[in-house]
């Protein structure tokens, strides 16, 4: 990994958002890439929405990777750098799949299913345990990586965006099996390009045949997602130790370095933002202010560089255009219209400061923390009461983490 600290952002354009690389427009990602550089963002995390990449298992589409290659020029013209995820799949609360991927069956997923135009009932297929699915990914990653092949702009390739919330591995073998396929996949264009995985916490809290120590095997560095609004054991959902604790435990777990992924919250609407309508839809989120999430976002990356990890990523770079709240995801998940670096009227909030600003030195990496107190099998035996009872003892501690 690099000596300096990276900070990086996820990115949709503010008025498409998912659908973006469908509904291309240029202008839009000319102007946001000038934006990005000006903010001094080393890393921008985008997404190759499945469907919109591959229609059908046996063909990629040559438009939508037209439209990549186009924005990797954008990109490298600014300097900026690219982290590409594939099979985007899970984003925004709502799974996102090519009809392919889907079987019959009613499904009992947690997270809506969005196939060719609107919300659907099926069954995800599980493509750890289909190697008809794994020849279609490889297709995709050759026709991906080979339109991109030794382009500047590329900084590595992240293999999925919290796939447990899309389907759970058979078993850990499957797992690793299918990650070793992939990265050698990768691999072969261009070994020097680190890869990764997006993991999310709720993958600590419980054994979903995919972890740290799994994707540790074949990724170079490790990526976990943290939200301690969703932790019920932080100390509430400005907690600004809990990034810095789920690192820890994830690089423990997995003994390579971790990238924090997501960080951050949405924060409150503008004035006469929501409508009367949307009072339901609303139900129980929090929405941060706007000094409090620049406090939070400042406190966590100040932690996460003190204790040598390489560098994080915010949740979003924009807020949502209100032409997009009545469409899915934003219809009823309302914390997602607001939860970007800057308004949807192009003004900073005050966190995009905190990015511009924020000094890119990596201090030197820690030891494995005095508060972990077993060992990793007794760990996986209940992940969560470990992981409570943990954070209990790192919370109390002068100086966490060490």
């Amino acid at each position: 990994m690099e000596d300096r600290f990276i900070v990086g952002v996820n990115y949709w354009p503010r008025e498409r958002a998912a659908a973006w690389l469908g509904e291309f427009d240029a202008s839009a990602v000319e102007r946001d890439v000038s934006l990005l550089a000006e903010y001094r963002f080393d890393v921008v995390r985008i997404f190759l929405l499945w469907e919109e990449f591959q229609p059908k298992p046996s063909a990629v589409s040559t438009r939508t990777l037209s439209h990549l290659v186009e924005i990797a020029e954008m990109a490298g013209e600014a300097e900026l750098h690219l982290l590409p995820t594939f099979f985007t799949g899970h984003a925004m609360g709502v799974n996102w799949l090519p009809p392919w991927m889907l079987e019959g069956g009613e499904g009992d997923g947690e997270f809506p299913l969005f196939c060719q135009g609107d919300v659907q009932k099926a069954v995800v297929r599980n493509f750890y345990a289909e190697r008809e699915i794994w020849k279609a990914q490889k297709l995709l990653i050759r026709e991906v990586t080979g339109a991109l092949q030794g382009h500047p702009a590329i900084w590595g390739w992240d293999l999925g965006n919290e796939p447990s919330n899309m389907v759970w591995p058979p078993a850990k073998d499957m797992a690793r099996a299918w990650l070793e396929e992939m990265v050698t996949e990768l691999k072969c264009r261009d070994e020097r390009l680190p890869v990764t995985l997006g993991l999310h916490q709720e993958d600590l809290e419980e054994d979903r045949l995919l972890g740290p120590e799994e994707a540790a095997r074949f990724c170079d560095v490790l990526s976990m997602h943290v939200y301690p609004a969703h932790a019920t054991w932080s100390d509430g959902p400005l907690d600004e130790k809990v990034p810095l604790f789920v690192g820890l435990v994830t690089r423990w777990l997995g003994g390579k370095d971790v990238i924090i992924g997501e960080l951050g919250h949405s924060t409150e609407r503008p004035k006469g933002a929501l409508r009367e309508s949307d009072r339901e839809a609303r139900g129980e989120i929090f929405l941060a202010s706007a000094e409090e999430e620049s406090q939070y976002l400042h406190e966590a990356l100040e932690l996460l560089r003190g204790y040598g990890f390489p560098g994080a990523m915010a949740r979003s770079f924009w807020d949502y255009d209100p032409s997009l709240w009545s469409n899915i995801p934003f219809d009823e998940r309302v914390q997602e219209r607001f939860c970007g670096l800057f308004r949807w009227d192009g003004s900073p909030k005050p966190a995009a400061d905190v990015i511009q600003q924020f000094p890119r030195e990596r201090k030197e990496s820690a030891g494995p923390p005095s508060w972990i107190d077993v060992d990793r099998r007794e760990f996986w035996a209940s992940p969560r009461e470990h992981l409570v009872r943990m954070y209990g003892r790192y919370r109390e501690m002068a100086v966490p983490g060490r």
